[in-house]
Parts: C-alpha cells; structure tokens; sequence
C-alpha cells in the first residue's frame, strides 16, 4: 500500500506542472518588463500596454494546446505505455517551457505556451488513467483527488514566484518564474524511469508475468503473494466483462439503456460546470483584475492568499469526497460560490467601478472583493476542483466507459481490449471550455468590469439545480449497483436512500435464516416467530449484520 502511494503521488506530479503553468502567467500579465516584451506602445503616450486581446492569446494558447495534447497522446498512451507517455509528454513541456524562456516577442511566448500545453494536456489525460488503474480499490478516490491537491500546490509556488520576482527590473522578472518548471519537467523524466507500467495494460498485452510483477511492487509484496495474485483475478476479470459484446460504440453513450444518455449528459456537465464555476477567472486573471478594482492589497499579495487558500483547502477535500458525498459536496459547493460571485460583483461594481465613487467607497469594495474571492476559491478547491473527476470514474459501466469518460474530459483505456478512438476525444469537454474561459474572460472584464462574476453566478445556479434534479449519489456502491441505480430511475433527490437488489437479498436471506427452527426444537418453522417483524431478526444477528455492513463500506451498527 506504501509503494502505491509514493507512485501515485509521483504521477500526480503532472497536477503539479499544470498547476504552476496556469499560475505564474497571471502574475507576468502586470510586469512591466513582460508588457514592454510581449505588449505595444501606445502612439500618444509612450507607454507600454498589454491589450485584452494579447492578454487573451498569451492566456489562451497554453489551454488550446492542452486541448490538443490530450487528444494527440492517444498515439502514445496505448504504444509506449503509461510510464513512457509521461516521459515523453513531459520531454515536450520541457521544450515549450525553453521556448518561453529565450522569447522576446509576442508570437514566440505563444508558440511556447501552446508547445507546452501540448504536454500538459496529454500528462492530464495520462497521470489519471495511471492513478485509477495504479491504486488498491479502496485508495481510488482519494489518490485521485491528490491530483488536485498538486494542482493547487503548484499553482501556490507560482503565485509566490511572482510575488517574490516581480520587483526586479529585467526580464529576470518573468523568465525566472518560467524557467523553473524545467525542474518540473526534468523530475517527470527522470523520476518516470522508475515507475512501474500499469498492470492492466500489461495484461492487456498479454504479459500476465509483468502485470503480477507490477502488483506486486504497487502493493509491498512478493509476486507469489495471494494479494498479488487476487488482484490479477481481478483485473482479468474486468477485462474479460469489458470484451462481452464485442465493441461499443459512440452512439450506445446516449443509448436508452442502463439510462446511458443521462450518465454521459451528467459526466459532460459537471465538466462544463466544473470549468464555468469562476475559480479560473481569478486563477488567470487575479492581478489584472484586482489591479483595475483598486483594492488595497498589491496584486501580487491577493494572489499569494488566494493560492494558499486553495492548498490549505483542497486537502480536506481527501476527507469530504468520501464521508460528505459527491453529490452534497457539488450542492454545497455551488451554493456558496454562487452567493460569493453575485456580492463580489455587485459591490465590486457599484463600489469600485463607476464614476462618482469616493476613496473610501473603492476601499471597501476592494476588501469586499477579496474576501469573497477567497471563499470563492476555497469552495471550489473543497468542493467542485477534485469531486467531478471522482464521479467520472463512478458513473459508466465498463463497457463503455472509455468513450463516455472521454467525452466528459478524461482518457481511456488500453486499446488491445478496447477500441482506441475513445482517446481521440480525451479531455474534449473541460479542456475546450478552459480554453474559451482563458481566451474570452479578459475581453468582457474589460468591457463590463466586475459584473463579469454575475455571469458566474448564473453558471453557479444552474449548477446547483442540474446537480439537485440530475445528479444521484453514487458515493460507496459499485459499478455495477450504479448501473441498477440508473435503471431504477430512482429521483436523483431520493437517490441517497436508495439501497441495491443486493442489499435487500441479503436482509431477506437473514430473516429467512431466522425463522429456521433452533436445532433440537419441536416448533415446526411455520410457527417460529411468525409474528416478530424482519428488524426485530436482524437486531438479534449481530455478525450478520457486520457483514452487510462491511459489504456496504459501513460498519455493522450502520444496518437498521
């Protein structure tokens, strides 16, 4: 369990990388020497200015070549393996990440940003496969969320890079604090040498002996252990359940059956909501925005605040996606940051943004920005940042879940068993949308100002709704009882009380069991009990009940 850990958390350093990369831009959009590089003069006065239209091309290129990164390492991810998708991905971040440093110009940094997003894309795409098919089962969720949890670190480091350099009066200002993530990208490729190749690819290789090698050193054991073996079982299994049928097609995602059209709607939605909850209008574009509302703090500071923020929260988050729920986490989540976005708007607007407003008018605005940025921020790092990727790998059957997971923004799987075209669509939705995000945020801030958080808003409580009537708990129950929960069409409001067939089998084959007549009685069956009610049976079999609970990821006392 040790060894899975240390090599999960490796590969999720790919969070990292992206973290930082969406991080430090927003700091260099307001250095002086950045604008004097990538800006243009203005003919009346002399001063340099960086438009919102350059502002939005710097920006935007590095998500459209994440875009794109994710969709081209389908030609890697099946060919070279996990483990050398990940060195050969982070080999072209690193080259993008040198072309940014030695830029001098506007098309020079975008060319690099767009190259680099190539990797941060395609490492988006692998570092989550990786991390599924890596972890034990009962680690799934939480390792996946420490992907997040990097996100938030690396986006951290970025902001106080920026803070710490922005004072210099060279291009060292803003090549420094791109020239580090050549560490980031030299520790992925080194570091990848020594992860082990995921045991599912290499039984879908056939290579059954270093699948259970691969078991064996994710899971601190022998490759004779019963663990290893087990879990091999296990993995066959799967993949013999998800070559039943033969292929599945792109159409069966919005099939009828199972309700798989309302499984991949919710898998694309939280996706689109996820990157429309306006976290990344102030991971982007924080210094210029706050610069413009004349808050108090510097820029630079706000920043640094709300990246710390993120990190102390996000960590939680390992705590809530398991005992809050998925569903609850998203409601509360979209609650609260719709609240945060329509005060910070309004009042950044009327106390910061039109004529007539006096000196302590603006400061007040300033700090009222601030503040509910920052819970802003913190309820999507809790919330909304980690819990959308939890709920795509809970949702589609195995048969199809390769195609339905890529369109909603992840990766598939192994193309020996499955069809490849599913990569071909990896990170379609929430690369797409972070995309326009980043290219048309700056654009509209600079025409309306703070009322671009209404915008947010709306985004916000539409979420909440979608997630109330859409979204059922799947928080605890396998893939298969989603599947029944699905075909139940149980409300999705109602969906956590819902129990599966199994559990109800099991509560009836215990009362059956205790209306058996006790061995040496004379009482025939017909007669033993007959009036007691189930409850009262199962509250007299306590081990039983121990083990309906251990099957349901509750404790004993837990059944009722």
């Amino acid at each position: 369990m040790r060894s899975s850990i240390i090599f999960c958390f490796f590969a999720a350093f790919g969070g990292w990388v992206f973290g930082y990369d969406i991080g430090y831009i927003s700091g260099c959009l307001i250095m002086p020497d950045f604008i004097q590089y990538m800006g243009e003069q203005d003919p009346t006065t002399g001063e340099w200015i960086l438009s919102s239209q350059r502002q939005s091309i710097i920006t935007s290129l590095l998500s459209a070549g994440t875009f794109f990164g994710a969709l081209l390492q389908s030609l890697t991810s099946d060919r070279l393996g996990r483990r050398g998708s990940i060195i050969f991905w982070s080999t072209i971040f690193s080259i993008g990440i040198i072309i940014q440093v030695a830029s001098f110009g506007l098309a020079q940094i975008t060319v690099g940003r767009f190259v680099a997003g190539l990797g941060v894309g395609a490492l988006s795409a692998i570092v989550p496969l990786y991390v599924g098919e890596a972890a034990p089962k009962k680690l799934r969720g939480t390792l996946l969320v420490l992907y997040q949890v990097q996100i938030a670190s690396g986006l951290f480091l970025a902001y106080i890079v920026d803070l710490g350099t922005h004072h210099l009066k060279s291009s060292a200002s803003w090549r420094i604090p791109i020239g580090l993530q050549l560490i980031w990208g030299a520790f992925l490729i080194v570091g990848g040498l020594l992860l082990p190749e995921s045991p599912r690819l290499l039984l879908g290789r056939g290579d059954e002996q270093g699948a259970l090698k691969a078991v064996a050193r994710l899971n601190d054991c022998k490759v004779g252990d019963p663990l290893a073996r087990d879990v091999i079982k296990d993995l066959e299994e799967a993949i013999r359940e998800e070559n039943e049928g033969g292929k599945a097609g792109w159409l069966e995602c919005f099939s009828t059956r199972s309700m798989m059209w309302k499984r991949t709607l919710n898998g694309c939605m939280v996706q689109f909501l996820q990157q429309l909850n306006g976290q990344n209008f102030y991971y982007y574009y924080g210094p210029v925005f706050f610069e413009s509302a004349q808050v108090p703090l510097s820029a630079y500071s706000i920043q640094a605040i709300l990246g710390g923020i993120s990190l102390a929260t996000v960590i939680p988050a390992m705590w809530t996606i398991e005992h809050v729920g998925r569903r609850k986490s998203l409601l509360i989540g979209a609650a609260i940051q719709a609240a945060c976005a329509l005060i910070a708007g309004l009042v950044g607007h009327y106390y910061t943004d039109v004529a007539g407003v006096t000196e302590s008018m603006v400061k007040t605005g300033g700090n009222v920005l601030i503040a509910f940025a920052v819970i802003h921020v913190s309820m999507y790092s809790l919330f909304w940042g980690p819990t959308p990727w939890v709920i795509l790998g809970e949702t589609y059957p195995l048969r199809v879940r390769p195609k339905a997971i890529a369109l909603a923004g992840m990766s598939s799987l192994f193309r020996k068993h499955i069809d490849p075209s599913p990569n071909c669509a990896a990170a379609s939705v929430n690369w797409l949308w972070n995309f326009l995000l980043s290219y048309f945020s700056p654009l509209i801030a600079d025409d309306i100002g703070p009322l671009i958080l209404l915008i947010f808003f709306g985004c916000l409580v539409f979420a909440f709704f979608y997630i109330f009537f859409m979204l059922p708990e799947t928080r605890g129950i396998t893939l298969e009882e989603v599947d029944e929960l699905y075909r139940s069409k149980v409300p999705a409001w109602q969906s956590n009380s819902w129990k599966p067939s199994s559990h109800h089998a099991a509560l009836d084959a215990l009362e059956g069991e205790s209306r058996k007549p006790i061995e040496g009685s004379a009482q025939a069956p017909d007669t033993l009990d007959e009036k007691k009610p189930a409850d009262e049976h199962i509250e007299n079999a306590p081990v039983a009940k121990a083990k309906i609970g251990e099957e349901m990821g509750v404790g004993g006392e837990g059944i009722v």
